[in-house]
């Protein structure tokens, strides 16, 4: 699937320590430096680690995520929250979830991802069809989500987790689940701007 939502607007990220801090300054708590996992992965570009370490903030805090990020996220994006289905079972199930173990980075995982990104990409084509590439011989998931259109890694994680039109929730239903190692990878996509793919393996 294709998602468009514009990018939620916030302050300049520069200012802050945490990634998420622009939507609320209790993501500034000292107790959230664990979230940082990646930081020291150096083979996946700084866009790349902050998208795992703002995934790794909403499994800790999904409550947190909900109120601060997904809210306002969506709102400026348009969605109509009264009656959006998707919306809705996103904040239900966000609200009523335990907390999630935090996701390591996994350089297989991430040669797996940037290979189907630069595919994907330079051929201007969606899905997770890797059949005759190179990139079938590299291939480590267990479950895969690629992001098309969409810029910045807040703007990333809450589309995924929306994951509108998505009858299955699949994206959703990846990222909320207890995967262990992941690999995030951005590269130039040539109908939609750019696409983002993420690997994860248990």
């Amino acid at each position: 699937m294709v998602f468009l939502l514009m990018p939620f607007i916030g302050l300049s990220q520069k200012s802050a320590s945490s990634p998420l801090a622009k939507y609320s300054s209790e993501w500034n708590a000292a107790k959230y430096a664990v979230c940082t996992t990646a930081a020291q992965a150096k083979y996946m570009t700084e866009d790349e680690r902050t998208t795992i370490y703002v995934l790794n903030l909403a499994r800790m805090n999904p409550k947190l995520f909900c109120k601060s990020v997904v809210t306002p996220y969506c709102e400026q994006a348009g969605i109509d929250m009264s009656s959006e289905h998707f919306y809705l079972s996103l904040v239900k199930r966000l609200n009523e979830m335990e907390p999630l173990g935090l996701l390591q980075p996994d350089k297989a995982c991430w040669v797996s991802a940037a290979c189907y990104a630069e595919i994907a990409g330079n051929a201007g084509r969606t899905g997770h069809e890797r059949k005759n590439t190179e990139c079938e011989q590299v291939k480590r998931y267990n479950g895969e989500c690629c992001s098309y259109g969409v810029h910045g890694a807040a703007a990333i994680i809450v589309d995924l987790l929306v994951d509108e039109g998505v009858q299955s929730l699949g994206h959703r239903e990846i990222l909320l689940t207890e995967y262990r190692k992941i690999g995030v990878a951005t590269r130039p996509h040539k109908k939609y701007g750019t696409n983002t793919v993420l690997d994860l393996v248990f």
